[in-house]
């Protein structure tokens, strides 16, 4: 199963969630609400869950063996990087611009 587009849904610049991602996988499947989450050690990538009635949370979708969830993982983080760099090169530095006076209406 190949990766074929990650899609940076939402960039969340408070808390621990950092982001919101969708995957799609063989041009056939799309996962959406995976979060790229900052730990205490790393950041890492959270599979959509469901709470269960007993309170846990349990996995929708989740990676079967640890390789792909590596690869998964890697590519998505990967991503996240690149959208928050575009984004915090977009912002650049806060400049103060000097206050435009309107056009003086003719009578």
């Amino acid at each position: 199963m190949k990766i074929t587009d990650i899609r940076i849904r939402k960039l969340i610049n408070e808390g621990k969630v950092k982001a919101v991602v969708s995957v799609t996988f063989d041009d056939c499947l799309a996962v959406h609400d995976i979060r790229i989450i900052e730990g205490t050690e790393r950041m890492f990538v959270a599979t959509p869950s469901r709470k269960a009635s007993d309170g846990t949370f349990r996995d929708i979708v989740h990676p079967i063996n640890s390789e792909f969830r590596a690869e998964l993982e890697k590519a998505i983080i990967q991503k996240y990087e690149e959208a928050a760099a575009m984004a915090a090169e977009s912002e650049g530095p806060a400049v103060a611009q000097p206050a435009k006076e309107p056009p003086a209406l003719e009578l």
